[in-house]
């Protein structure tokens, strides 16, 4: 491995902590006399010649110091934050299940009932728009498709109001997203 070694080369062993000078070369053969005062005789492929330089640059081109000042210095980190509104994460759900709106449902009918979600919606909906709120998730349930065919006219009624089925993953299928395009003034 080292064929470019001489005598009075500081060397190290590459399979053992042993390290010492080279005293002698022979036809491949090296003598080195250790630091703890031994003679040994090692092939030249066993051996690496050791000065300052390979020391720092066996695994880095950087000196000691920056390797240990950047050991010991934080590392800054760096990003950029987007500035988010509250407003812009919130998004208004209202559950319209019956048993969510009311304490009882004992002597009510299921006009009585209809009603009272569909006022509740209209209700939620007219508060959105007022706090120009964009987006509002209605919680209908699947049923018998009462009260979404319902939710729907009512929706159809305003102008500046879309709406689409809500995310499957999230909702399942019975909720309706709305989105509500605010006029700028």
């Amino acid at each position: 491995m080292n064929n470019d070694l001489k005598i009075g080369d500081k060397v190290a062993v590459l399979d053992d902590a042993i390290d010492g000078v080279v005293t002698k070369i022979n036809q491949g053969v090296i003598t080195i006399h250790t630091t703890d005062d031994f003679v040994i005789e090692f092939k030249a492929e066993e051996l690496v010649k050791i000065n300052k330089d390979s020391l720092t640059n066996l695994f880095s081109s950087k000196s000691a110091s920056q390797v240990i000042s950047e050991k010991t210095e934080p590392k800054k980190r760096s990003f950029v934050k987007e500035k988010k509104s509250r407003k812009d994460d919130f998004v208004l759900e209202v559950d319209l299940h019956i048993e969510k709106l009311v304490p009882t449902v004992k002597a009510m009918s299921n006009y009585d009932i209809l009603n009272i979600q569909i006022d509740t919606a209209k209700g939620q909906l007219d508060f959105a728009i007022k706090n120009r709120m964009q987006k509002i998730v209605f919680i209908h349930g699947v049923g018998e498709g009462v009260l979404k065919s319902e939710l729907e006219f009512l929706l159809q009624r305003y102008e500046q109001v879309t709406f689409q089925e809500a995310s499957f993953q999230k909702y399942g299928f019975g909720a309706t997203e709305v989105y509500i395009k605010q006029s700028s003034f």
